[in-house]
């Protein structure tokens, strides 16, 4: 079965840097390839003489939104392995990247950059809506998008089905734009508070024994276990590729990154192998 990945997403939200991390991992990566010769390179990756089952399609502005989604309802009809990843970024974080670097907007430049932003924008809203995964880069290095790719692609091992990722944010710092759900845990006990726990995160034991000990959390946790009862099947079903659940506290380093590690630990024990990010665990308090 061929492994198919397209990377889409706005200029400047890092393509880029996602192919070279598929590339890296072996992928067969193609940039800017007539949507309508894509089905023809995944039809010669599965011939059996083929020694290419993952393949890897850098679709950039001119990309047609409705023949590229159309071409992928095709190809998941023989059995192909067909993902989307929609790379995307504030239109301030991305006018500060081209004035950084000096480059021209594909569809505008100078004072007209920020209006070229939106116009690519709105012309790919289609692709972000239909996409399997949206990864917002706004706050994020080449690093932690490496990072960030190689959680989502890089695992050859990991088992067929719903790829779950659960991730710690604070509301100070803004909330993510590229998850699922989003559940406040801003009610539960805070170790902030507590002279000694200050320093320290909910990935230090003390912490994780402060905020799970309390009867309020362990009465969060069972609910969010049922209602993941309820979404992890029916998601499933529904034949979604991946499902990011997010949980936030006023600074994301104690309460909600406490509370995402206990939930990982609960969906390995339903067999799953989820993602486990903690976005502004190295920020200040």
């Amino acid at each position: 079965m061929t492994d198919v990945v397209v990377i889409t997403g706005l200029s400047g939200a890092g393509r880029s840097t996602a192919a070279d991390v598929l590339e890296d991992q072996g992928w067969f990566v193609i940039d800017n390839m007539p949507v309508a010769l894509m089905p023809k390179v995944a039809e010669l990756a599965n011939v059996p003489s083929s020694e290419t089952d993952r393949i890897a399609f850098v679709a950039g502005w001119n990309t047609e939104p409705v023949a590229l989604n159309q071409m992928l309802d095709d190809l998941r009809a023989p059995g192909s392995r067909v993902r989307m990843v929609f790379l995307d970024a504030s239109t301030d974080v991305l006018i500060r990247r081209y004035e950084s670097t000096r480059r021209r907007h594909p569809i505008g430049t100078g004072d007209l950059l920020g209006g070229a932003i939106e116009q690519e924008r709105l012309a790919l809203e289609p692709l972000r809506a239909s996409a399997d995964v949206v990864v917002d880069t706004s706050d994020l290095n080449v690093h932690q998008l490496r990072d960030r790719i190689t959680e989502l692609f890089g695992d050859d091992d990991r088992a067929p089905g719903m790829q779950v990722t659960v991730t710690s944010f604070g509301f100070k710092h803004g909330l993510p734009s590229d998850v699922d759900m989003v559940l406040d845990c801003r009610f539960l006990p805070n170790p902030h508070w507590v002279e000694e726990l200050r320093p320290q995160t909910g990935t230090d034991e003390p912490v994780r024994d402060y905020v799970l000990g309390s009867d309020l959390a362990q009465a969060f946790l069972a609910r969010v276990d049922g209602l993941l009862d309820v979404l992890l099947p029916a998601f499933e079903q529904e034949g979604k590729a991946y499902l990011t659940l997010a949980f936030g506290c006023t600074g994301g380093r104690h309460r909600s990154v406490a509370i995402s590690e206990e939930v990982a630990r609960r969906l390995r024990a339903r067999g799953l192998a989820p993602g486990v990010l903690h976005r502004d665990i190295a920020k200040g308090s």
